[in-house]
């Protein structure tokens, strides 16, 4: 009987069941906000070290400001520079779909901001959650101008493991005893490798290993038995690290904004640009612990061999020994420099937590070697030439050095129809095949220059393997792409095998990244859809790589109707 009275009236039932639908449809939206933020940017005298600089900061913060929202809220951020610099800012791993105009990456995206100048970066958070980051994209000035962007769960969401009693951001930075911005321009100027840091920090501070540091170093309190999430941050320039804290396991639950299968280690390893989420049970005796982080170095070259440390101390703890000493923290032991073994070990135990949709069938297979190189003086005394052996550093992808344009941005001149700013002619494997970790022959070492881009049809499913080479030195380099998350679907030491390796990868739960390094002297595997029109930048997020020109760019072409199309771009967007 019920049904044929609904049977009787379609009309008036469906315009019911319209009205919820779109009810439904907007409730989905009613929890979202709107975040307004003003970013200045500029100067303030920071002391590190026994000396105090003139340090570029955000809001006179530094690190800068933490960022908290949901998904599906929306970020304004109007970013005044009040420095002498140019300036950008990134917001590292956000998709910013159909929006490459708030992605940051100065001459890429956008022209920098000028001194005196301002742009408002407006996005809006579409289907993430966990711990990513903003910084400059600017020269050197993110050594300095960085923070934490934190996504929760849309509310009614919990997170896929048991509710943490408090979080901490833990951002590991490094620190120069002098204006990274001049260490940058004498490295510019002699062609040498830069100057390496004189200290990693922990939430901007040294911690107790160094001079003038030990009463700034960070604590966090915690309660006997209580658990914490740690957000973990690799914000250092040049450097992966490993992290831990004594005497405590850590349960890895995410990675980059994506969730993980969990399981528990002692140690991790973490690139520049990743970030980690690991739970931590208070449950060893009421101390005092040294939570530590030091290099992990890939590459036969110098590097900061410092140690920073922050302090978990136990609210129950006694403040001093028997002795009237004051209780001494407790250090982590952590893995040796070159542990290339447990860095491996690691990042193999990283999975998705069930299974997920990985590209099969491939449009665009591409083949990627990365790596350092050296450019040939006519001058070998000359003092622009203080590289190895009188030469200059260089860094390539397939053989091309990557030029950034400085009339215009990439993504402004593609908009606009602006010829002779860049080519899509990036080759998609390497020019010429070589033991790309053997002994390669010397004249392999000096790459082209040139802004060459490679496009990509919209949907389009794309494989890339980043191959390392023994050119200079083996390392690994943390690849990050903009714009887009992927899958990193395999892994391994020596040249990739096209015939073999590919049986090997994980197409059932791979893990989802942002950001992932080569293995010294091995490859990665990464696979995509490429769903996000417009200029993406792809470069190592080793910053002195990058302005060698480590990097290269996707133009990722408009698919059909405005929601596979690029957005307009704003009106107070900066022109060079």
């Amino acid at each position: 009987m019920e049904y044929q009275k609904l049977s009787a009236k379609p009309c008036s039932s469906y315009l019911f069941f319209g009205i919820l639908l779109i009810f439904a449809f907007l409730s989905s939206f009613a929890d979202a906000a709107i975040h307004y933020h003003e970013f200045v940017i500029e100067a303030k005298p920071v002391k590190r070290l026994c000396r105090t600089h003139s340090t570029v900061t955000v809001n006179g913060q530094f690190p800068g400001p933490t960022l908290e929202v949901r998904d599906g809220d929306t970020l304004v951020i109007e970013a005044i520079n009040r420095a002498k610099y140019n300036v950008t800012l990134h917001w590292h791993g956000i998709r910013q779909l159909r929006n490459p105009w708030a992605d940051g990456p100065e001459y890429v995206t956008q022209c920098p901001i000028q001194p005196g100048k301002s742009y408002k970066y407006q996005f809006t958070i579409q289907n993430q959650e966990g711990t990513l980051w903003w910084h400059a994209h600017s020269r050197w000035l993110r050594a300095t101008v960085y923070g934490a962007l934190i996504i929760y769960p849309k509310l009614g969401s919990p997170y896929p493991f048991p509710m943490p009693k408090r979080e901490i951001p833990i951002l590991l930075g490094e620190w120069w005893d002098r204006n990274p911005m001049d260490v940058l321009r004498l490295a510019l100027f002699t062609g040498a490798a830069p100057n390496v840091s004189d200290a990693f920090t922990i939430n901007g501070q040294p911690g107790d290993l160094y001079r003038c540091s030990s009463k700034e170093t960070a604590i966090f309190p915690v309660e006997e038995g209580e658990t914490i999430l740690l957000r973990i941050i690799n914000s250092a320039m040049n450097q992966e690290l490993f992290f831990g804290v004594a005497k405590h396991k850590l349960t890895v639950v995410a990675v980059d904004a994506a969730y993980t299968k969990p399981f528990t280690t002692n140690v991790i390893m973490i690139a520049p640009g990743q970030t980690t989420n690991v739970l931590l049970t208070a449950d060893q005796p009421p101390a005092r612990y040294y939570m530590a982080a030091h290099a992990y170095n890939s590459a036969n070259a110098p590097f900061d061999n410092t140690t920073t440390t922050a302090i978990l101390e136990y609210k129950s703890a006694p403040c001093s020994t028997k002795k009237g000493q004051s209780l001494k923290p407790i250090f982590p032991q952590l893995p040796g420099f070159n542990d290339t073994a447990t860095a491996t070990a690691f990042t193999a135990q990283l999975k998705s937590p069930s299974k997920v949709k990985v590209p099969i069938e491939i449009d665009e297979s591409l083949f990627f070697t990365v790596g350092l190189g050296l450019i040939n003086c006519s001058n070998p005394n000359s003092p622009r030439c203080q590289g190895p052996n009188g030469t200059r550093f260089t860094a390539s992808i397939n053989n091309v050095s990557f030029v950034l344009p400085r009339r215009t941005s990439l993504m402004q001149a593609y908009y606009q129809g602006q010829p002779g700013i860049f080519t899509t002619d990036f080759p998609p494997v390497p020019p010429i095949q070589f033991d790309y970790t053997g002994n390669v022959s010397r004249g392999l070492w000096q790459p082209v220059t040139g802004t060459k881009l490679f496009k990509l049809k919209f949907g389009s499913k794309v494989q890339i393997v980043f191959q390392d080479t023994s050119i200079v030195s083996v390392e690994d380099h943390p690849m990050h792409l903009h714009g887009y998350q992927f899958y990193v679907v395999g892994s391994g030491f020596g040249n990739f095998d096209p015939r073999n390796d590919p049986a090997k990868f994980n197409l059932v739960d791979p893990p989802q990244r942002n950001t992932i390094g080569t293995p010294p002297g091995g490859w990665v595997a990464i696979r995509f859809v490429a769903d996000n029109p417009g200029i993406w930048l792809l470069h190592c997020h080793i910053d002195s790589h990058l302005f060698w020109g480590l990097a290269t760019a996707f133009l990722v072409e408009n698919g059909v109707g405005k929601l596979q199309t690029v957005q307009p771009p704003p009106l107070d967007l900066p022109q060079c």
